[in-house]
């Protein structure tokens, strides 16, 4: 089954877009391309790509890229439907939303309300930009969504890390459960807003009209007791009181 559709970015970014400039006369920083050795600028024509291997460089050039880079494609093809509560949030990259490229694309519509009725998400792999990726394909609001997510490859093993290991009571584990239930609710990042670019650029607005700014001081607060257990109770009895 073929479903022609058209790819659309999903997420955008919350953060501002400055510029670095010389704090000197405020002009912009211009970024060059200079020979390590000689120090002198390398005009961009006469710039290779190398890995180094030993001393030495090999070079690779556009011939080397396009014989290593895979069967260009416009196809998502899935390979397998999986439960999408099994991938690991770690392998999540970016997503895009999908709209049929037709009208009236029964197709479209039938995997989406499968994927809902099977609570399935479908595993694929495409090229973008030359490169092969995996995705998840899943429905948000009758809409089929593609998560671009990471090769087991690339997510690094956590055998190095001296996580220490540590004797938790059964009485420390049921408070720990007790502030878990408490505090459970309902998943909805829309009460969640990136303020500190929000803040950020109210200080902007205040500096351009020649105001000081206030700058708001960390209060750390100091636990009463250094025992677990008693930090738990405290942390409950804090969510009790709001």
């Amino acid at each position: 089954m073929s479903i022609p559709i058209k790819l659309y970015s999903a997420v955008q970014s919350s953060t501002l877009d400055l510029d670095m400039l010389d704090s000197r006369d405020h002009a912009r920083i211009r970024y060059q391309r200079v020979n390590a050795d000689t120090h002198k600028e390398v005009p961009f024509d006469k710039i290779v790509k190398g890995y180094k291997m030993g001393d030495e460089y090999v070079i690779v050039d556009e011939a080397d890229f396009e014989e290593a880079a895979p069967e260009k494609s416009r196809i998502i093809e899935i390979q397998s439907f999986v439960n999408i509560d099994e991938v690991n949030p770690m392998f999540y990259e970016t997503s895009y939303y999908t709209e049929p490229d037709t009208k009236n694309n029964k197709a479209y519509a039938l995997l989406v309300q499968a994927l809902i009725k099977s609570k399935k998400a479908g595993l694929a792999r495409f090229v973008l930009r030359s490169t092969e990726s995996l995705c998840i394909v899943y429905p948000v609001d009758n809409v089929l969504v593609v998560s671009r997510i990471r090769f087991a490859q690339e997510i690094r093993s956590s055998d190095e890390l001296k996580v220490p290991s540590a004797e938790v009571s059964k009485k420390e584990l049921d408070m720990g459960l007790a502030l878990i239930d408490q505090y459970s609710e309902k998943f909805d990042v829309s009460k969640f807003k990136n303020e500190y670019s929000d803040e950020l650029l109210k200080l902007i607005h205040a500096k351009a009209k020649g105001k000081r700014p206030t700058i708001k001081k960390l209060k750390p607060v100091k636990a009463e007791s250094n025992d677990l257990y008693d930090q738990l109770m405290a942390s409950l009895k804090t969510k009790k009181g709001t």
